[in-house]
């Protein structure tokens, strides 16, 4: 045998190798999550959510902490399609803000996967797995009534770009529109955020004499709320509702009367949901284009059946 027959040999052994290697063996994934921010337990419970399913199927999950700006959101998403991920889990900072992102994503034949936060564009995304935000609202609204029997001033603090916080304020107010004593005195927005909705709630207090009920869009909006007026001492009978059933959130249930009651939210759920259907696009099969979580209210007289230190 030749010396050049033995180096043809030899070249073939090798390309045959690294075939192996390279075919042998199926090719890791790579998915890329962008939250509101990373500072929220509630996203970091959904964020380990996507990332248990991941890592548990020996793929990486890259997180990307937008600390509450959309352009940031918008250029991390930019980011994930020039790494050619393989799928983006997207929870919106605004619903209709974050659409150039969605198209770059599109055009880069990237799926998409909404958690939380649904946008409104949804022919440029795979699929939404979300809570019923509208029924969140609902439940707050309906024990209200209970309580009230009807007749309360109301401050609403909102969220006027995310469609999630959007859906739990009008769940709430298709409740209390059938009650003409319910009157809203004020409705402003604290964007999801403690000290947010403090600054406001602070001003809503000076205008208002007369406070019954808060809804605050989450959990940190309704704690900003209890702290101004804690601190102006006008929390007493007033009844504050938020929405994430968040460890804080169940604590403050727990040890007092503070908070009335939360929504709660599972992200935990979100996120393993969220990941799974991701695959199952991946694999070519058939997902529904809106994947709905349940809520559940939690107040004193079932605090006892839930988990307090962490989300669900």
């Amino acid at each position: 045998m030749t010396s050049k027959q033995l180096f043809i040999i030899s070249l073939v052994v090798v390309l045959l190798g690294t075939s192996f290697s390279v075919y042998g063996a199926p090719k890791q994934k790579v998915f890329g999550a962008t939250m509101h921010n990373l500072n929220n337990p509630f996203f970091v419970a959904l964020n380990e959510g996507i990332k248990q399913v991941v890592e548990s199927r020996g793929d990486k999950l890259i997180s990307f902490d937008p600390q509450q700006d959309l352009t940031r959101q918008i250029s991390g998403i930019e980011d994930f399609v020039s790494r050619k991920v393989d799928a983006i889990f997207v929870a919106a900072l605004d619903w209709k803000g974050i659409k150039p992102a969605l198209e770059t994503a599109k055009r880069a034949k990237i799926p998409v996967i909404v958690v939380d936060a649904p946008v409104y564009d949804v022919d440029l995304v795979a699929t939404t797995v979300a809570s019923d935000n509208w029924q969140a609202g609902v439940l707050c609204a309906e024990d209200m009534i209970k309580r009230t029997g009807g007749n309360a001033n109301i401050v609403i603090l909102h969220h006027p770009t995310a469609k999630s916080a959007i859906d739990r304020t009008e769940g709430f107010k298709s409740v209390i529109k059938k009650y003409p004593g319910c009157k809203i005195i004020a409705e402003q927005a604290a964007n999801g955020q403690l000290d947010q909705a403090m600054l406001v709630m602070e001003d809503i207090i000076q205008a208002h004499s007369k406070i019954d009920v808060v809804m605050g869009l989450n959990d940190p909006t309704a704690m900003g709320a209890i702290a101004a007026l804690e601190s102006a001492n006008r929390l007493k009978g007033v009844l504050v509702y938020g929405v994430d059933g968040s460890p804080d959130a169940k604590k403050m249930i727990k040890e007092g009367n503070k908070l009335t009651a939360t929504a709660s939210q599972f992200p935990s759920q979100i996120g393993l949901m969220g990941a799974e259907a991701a695959y199952k696009i991946l694999a070519g099969e058939e997902v529904s284009k809106d994947i709905k979580v349940p809520v559940k209210l939690i107040d004193k007289s079932n605090i006892d059946q839930h988990v307090i230190d962490q989300f669900e």
